[in-house]
């Protein structure tokens, strides 16, 4: 079975309206339309630097405690946690997984490692 939904987690975290951080979370791979419909949205259209929020309120699906992912909380992001959630996307909507290959430095050993918890310590 493919997997669609992946757990990731925030160097930082979203802040909410009480200044909690919110930093673990889940994305969805992306359709057709979640790409396209954001074209529409008038705020895009005057800026289109906008667009990656609204994609990305489409397609996180969980964020820590918070009830509603929207354009909003995607605002109200730290510059990691967006550069973050954009290299996440671009990762597991080009190749399917969370995976990056890496070589060990001491025996340059090649193998896979999940990055969707980079954020952890």
């Amino acid at each position: 079975m493919m997997t669609t939904e992946f757990p990731f987690r925030l160097p930082i975290g979203a802040p909410d309206a009480e200044g909690n951080l919110h930093r673990d979370g889940v994305m969805r791979l992306a359709t057709a339309y979640d790409e396209i419909a954001p074209m529409k949205d008038p705020r895009v259209q005057s800026n289109s630097g906008y667009l990656i929020l609204i994609l990305l309120s489409r397609v996180v699906t969980q964020l820590g405690e918070l009830t509603h992912i929207n354009p909003k909380v995607m605002e109200n992001l730290f510059a990691a946690d967006l550069a973050y959630l954009q290299d996440f996307y671009r990762r597991i909507n080009s190749t399917g997984h969370s995976r990056v290959g890496v070589a060990c430095p001491h025996c340059s050993t090649h193998f896979e490692v999940e990055v969707g918890r980079l954020g952890e310590a």
